[in-house]
């Protein structure tokens, strides 16, 4: 199955490109000695070799090199969308005005001249590191406010709408309903508004984590027997769509987690596998026990996904809802808050994921506290 995971960023990871090895280790050993992780390169064919398998956070680059020299080097970067935005700072002997204006109108962010006085260079680096943490925050929390108010321009309103219509078509036509019309009716009103609860739920959890004021309470939890309460609140669903739901947990299975967010997580990959199972399919929960941790798995024999819908259900700003087998909708929320609840607990998530071959969710949670938590 294709897979993709969430991860942790990552220590800086720093591109050195010099043609003098004597650069290149003292270099090395400045930003090692301060945590950064470095690879050297000589010149800058081998640069662009380096970048095309691994982006580097940032990238010191001297000017004068044989072949390729660090102007063209930038002017390369600077014309690829996936290099554009990597900082570089420029290594050079020189300080004529020339030089230092042509990289910056290049798109260097910074110079450094030789030799290197490891306070100055430490600073530097230090600052264009964090000026790019800084614009990707700026980045991540416009794309947030942008799916905020997507989510409610779009996805409550176009639910709200039919809710209305319906209730409206109810009152001025109810005479001549049957009572087993009116039961029907009255089932739909009442999926319609579970989706919007569910929905409302998931946008207020997530707005209290982005406002950083969700309360964090992890506990030792009977992890059993909270899945198989929540399978329970999902079978009317499930047999409506005449899909199997079961739950594989053993009942007295301990993980040490807050019970809301983990019950969020639940109630959120259960209802995704159902909207996109189609009848007389399966949907179970299982654990792994991998010693200090469990592994969560939520599997489904549905539709599927190909490789690039898989590439963008854990990102905030990727354009991406898919419509389930029953018509169901979704906004790509309930997945985004999954990453950000499992990622809370120290954990990870991820899917595996074929067309036509069904859909796995992963997640990883701790069965104890860890131990300066224990120790207090």
């Amino acid at each position: 199955m294709n897979m993709i995971q969430s991860r942790s960023t990552p220590q800086s990871f720093i591109l050195i490109v010099d043609d003098i090895p004597e650069n290149l280790q003292v270099l090395g050993s400045i930003l090692r000695t301060e945590g950064y992780r470095t690879t050297p390169v000589l010149d800058g064919k081998q640069a662009l070799k380096v970048i095309e398998k691994r982006l580097p956070d940032l990238i010191l680059l001297d000017i004068m090199m044989p072949e390729m020299n660090g102007f063209e080097v930038c002017t390369t970067l600077k014309a690829s969308q996936h290099t554009r935005d990597i900082p570089i700072i420029f290594l050079t002997a020189k300080t004529e005005t020339d030089d230092v204006v042509k990289g910056f109108e290049l798109g260097a962010v910074d110079y450094v001249t030789k030799p290197f006085r490891k306070e100055e260079l430490l600073a530097r680096v230090k600052t264009h590191l964090s000026l790019q943490q800084a614009k990707q925050e700026l980045q991540d929390l416009n794309a947030t406010k942008d799916k905020f108010f997507s989510i409610i321009a779009h996805d409550l309103r176009g639910p709200f709408n039919g809710f209305l219509g319906l209730t409206e078509w109810m009152i001025d036509n109810i005479g001549e309903y049957t009572q087993d019309r009116i039961v029907e009716l009255l089932q739909k009103q009442h999926h319609a508004a579970k989706t919007l609860f569910a929905l409302l739920e998931n946008l207020l959890a997530w707005s209290r984590i982005q406002r950083g004021i969700m309360e964090y309470i992890p506990e030792k939890v009977w992890f059993g027997s909270l899945v198989n309460d929540i399978v329970a609140l999902f079978q009317a669903t499930a047999e409506q769509k005449q899909i199997t739901l079961s739950n594989s947990v053993p009942s007295k299975l301990v993980v040490y987690a807050d019970q809301n967010m983990i019950e969020t997580v639940i109630r959120n990959l259960i209802s995704n596998a159902l909207k996109f199972t189609d009848a007389r399919g399966t949907i179970d929960v299982s654990v792994r026990d991998d010693g200090p941790t469990i592994e969560v798995s939520v599997s489904d024999t549905g539709v599927g996904m190909d490789q690039d819908g898989i590439s963008k259900l854990f990102l905030i700003d990727a354009k991406y809802s898919r419509v389930g087998t029953a018509g169901e909708r979704g906004t790509g929320l309930g997945l985004i808050l999954c990453k950000e609840l499992v990622e809370k607990h120290g954990g990870r998530i991820w899917v595996e994921s074929e067309i036509g071959q069904g859909t796995c969710f992963r997640f990883t949670l701790p069965k104890s506290p860890p131990v300066e938590d224990s120790e207090r």
